[in-house]
């Protein structure tokens, strides 16, 4: 594999519109979670409500994840992506009706969180097959560290053009504005080369469908065969269940106890710090030809990543907590990158599509109980004693890993 060519992924002029795009994408997702998360805080003031923000996102990963990697190598991932891509447009269309005639109810919010955790399940395992159709197998650990690049670009962008929706227009048609950010990436979808029908006869996969809970049960023994697949997704379920982006649902909460309690700036920096450190990540790791991937490499950054979420949990300094969420972001992005990246080159091709779908389960779906961990606790206890108590468990569960992996090689 041509890690160490700068940006290798970009030579392929498809790989090159799928990142604009998936970016362009991304970025109205992030806006969406920006005026929504605003609007829902304001108007219920509920750290529970902000929980179940994350668990009904991600409940749908847990669930389905499994599903939608296999009819990923069924169908044409295409047109999921596409499916998933028209869900997202009709969520934010239905927050701007809400907003417009101040109709908006918790069942409602409620409903709305649901369908869009269900539209990311869709898209998200056929993106990851996509990203093999595009690039191959040479080129697959730039095109996915740059996918999470793709990624953090778009959120790094959503909430500055989020912030500067709500300034300008205001919620209400700032976020129909949002709903259109979707349609060039459906457009380019419609007749990109790519998909079952223009792979390689030699690169044909397994088309067995998943029916029952029992088949779900032996595409996770099949994963547990592997042990690189297996160390990397008890990695991202860890990373998941504990943290997640459950403090990113609290972060009103947390902006209002560093002093910032109106929609400016200072609040945008919050949401976009660790967004920002990705993005570095991506383009100095890519550029440099840094970090191969390597399964105990993968669990030391990830115990960074802890600590750096709980000290942002303790202090209670604005200056200090963005250098945090910065350096958050940087590792982050470097250690699920890595874990993706070995799932995808140890699987062989007649499982990708289970690899996959095994690996977001874990590393999408657990983010529900994150949703408890930090939200549901921070209720009880506080956002910022239940997001510490989750980092410092994180840490514990990455260093295990960290010395099983060292074993192991």
């Amino acid at each position: 594999m041509s890690s160490h060519i700068s940006f290798a992924a970009l030579r392929h002029r498809g790989y090159r519109q799928y990142f604009v795009l998936s970016a362009l994408a991304m970025m109205g997702d992030s806006v969406e979670h920006v005026i929504s998360y605003w609007v829902i805080f304001q108007k219920f003031h509920s750290p529970a409500l902000g929980g179940f923000a994350v668990i009904s996102h991600w409940l749908p990963f847990l669930l389905f994840s499994v599903p939608s990697g296999v009819l990923a190598d069924r169908l044409d991932p295409r047109r999921m992506i596409q499916l998933g891509m028209l869900l997202f447009m009709g969520v934010s269309t239905a927050w701007g009706v809400l907003f417009m005639t101040d109709r908006l109810q918790i069942w409602h919010a409620c409903l709305l969180l649901v369908i869009h955790g269900c539209a990311g399940v869709i898209w998200g395992p056929p993106s990851q097959v996509l990203l093999h159709d595009i690039v191959g197998r040479e080129h697959l650990q730039s095109a996915v560290r740059l996918n999470a690049t793709a990624r953090q670009l778009g959120i790094l962008c959503g909430p500055a053009v989020g912030g500067m929706l709500l300034l300008a227009l205001g919620p209400k048609v700032g976020i129909l504005v949002n709903a259109l950010l979707y349609l060039p990436f459906i457009i380019w979808l419609a007749t990109a080369p790519y998909g079952p029908k223009f792979r390689a006869a030699g690169a044909a996969v397994a088309q067995r469908a998943v029916r029952s809970v029992g088949d779900v049960a032996r595409a996770i023994g099949e994963i547990a065969e592997h042990r690189v697949i297996l160390l990397m997704t008890l990695l991202a379920g860890a990373a998941s269940l504990c943290i997640g982006n459950a403090y990113q649902a609290q972060m009103p909460g947390f902006a209002h106890d560093l002093g910032r309690t109106h929609v400016d700036f200072s609040y945008s920096a919050l949401l976009a710090a660790d967004a920002a450190g990705a993005l570095l990540a991506g383009f100095v790791l890519e550029s440099r030809g840094l970090l191969s991937p390597r399964p105990r490499t993968a669990c030391l950054l990830a115990m960074i990543w802890a600590l750096a979420i709980g000290g942002f949990a303790l202090i209670g300094s604005y200056a200090l907590a963005l250098p945090l969420l910065f350096v958050a972001g940087f590792v982050e992005l470097s250690f699920n990158a890595m874990a993706q990246t070995l799932v995808q080159l140890d699987a062989p091709a007649e499982m990708r599509g289970r690899a996959i779908g095994v690996y977001n389960m874990f590393a999408m779906g657990m983010r529900t109980f994150s949703g408890i961990t930090v939200g549901v606790f921070g209720a009880q206890i506080g956002i910022h004693a239940s997001l510490a108590a989750s980092a410092a468990v994180m840490f514990v569960l990455a260093g295990l890993l960290a010395q099983r992996s060292a074993r192991r090689a």
